[in-house]
């Protein structure tokens, strides 16, 4: 069972979320941030956040600015601006008496939780997916479109069938953000969730975020899983994890 909501993102677009019900005794409640563009209703939101349902976790999972059924344009979005809404998801859920006490993210959403955490008093676990160590990592995605970028301010992007348009601004945005101090000063429990067979965000990523962390910190590694947890139950088998990493915090 899932709930619809929609709450005004930190640049004043709304953006629409669903909220996973806990489908039994209810243990505590989570924030989701999806991947670079992927979306609330991707399969690795849809699936990890049903089955943290399933297993008592209630978890509200939205559309960035401009995706899915959020209002707004992407392309005047930036990892700032994922990281403010981040917040403001938690603040929304906190308002409704929902307090957030663990936060969650698939890959670019993952640096986003790490780096959002530090603006949300109230959480006190964070698990990242697949995630980059540095939000520049993603540069890789479109680094063919980066000279045009720089030298006209924007360009057609095309990914996963979705026409978007990058810009300038995006790019000096994730140049510029520097995880390491967020993840040595997290002071939060920290699981980092990496396959050994990732070829879009490479395992080197989570070793890199694990050293910076300090405890209580954990690393899971996901084994046979690609990048967007599309095989079957390996999304299922990460929200099983986080679950019985969680209780403690919860």
């Amino acid at each position: 069972m899932a709930e619809r909501v929609r709450f005004p993102s930190t640049t004043g677009p709304m953006l629409a979320g669903l909220v996973d019900l806990p489908e039994r005794e209810q243990r505590g409640w989570a924030v989701f941030a999806h991947g670079f563009t992927l979306g609330k209703d991707s399969p690795a939101a849809a699936r990890i956040c049903k089955q943290l349902a399933a297993e008592g976790i209630g978890v509200l999972r939205f559309d960035n600015l401009g995706l899915g059924d959020s209002e707004g344009d992407w392309g005047d979005g930036s990892f700032s601006h994922k990281v403010a809404d981040t917040v403001r998801a938690v603040e929304f859920m906190n308002a409704s008496g929902r307090e957030v006490r663990l936060l969650v993210g698939h890959s670019f959403g993952g640096s986003a939780v790490i780096a959002a955490a530090h603006e949300c008093p109230g959480v006190a676990a964070v698990a990242s997916i697949g995630a980059p160590f540095q939000p520049a990592h993603v540069e890789r995605t479109f680094d063919a479109l980066c000279q045009r970028i720089e030298a006209e301010g924007e360009a057609p992007f095309l990914i996963g069938g979705k026409a978007l348009t990058l810009k300038l601004h995006f790019i000096e945005d994730v140049r510029t953000a520097d995880l390491r101090e967020r993840i040595r000063t997290l002071h939060r429990a920290l699981l980092v969730m990496h396959s050994p067979t990732d070829n879009t965000v490479g395992i080197a990523n989570a070793s890199e975020i694990f050293r910076a962390a300090r405890h209580p910190r954990s690393f899971i590694s996901l084994e046979g899983a690609d990048h967007l947890l599309t095989g079957k139950n390996q999304a299922a088998r990460a929200a099983r994890i986080i679950s019985a990493w969680a209780d403690p915090y919860l």
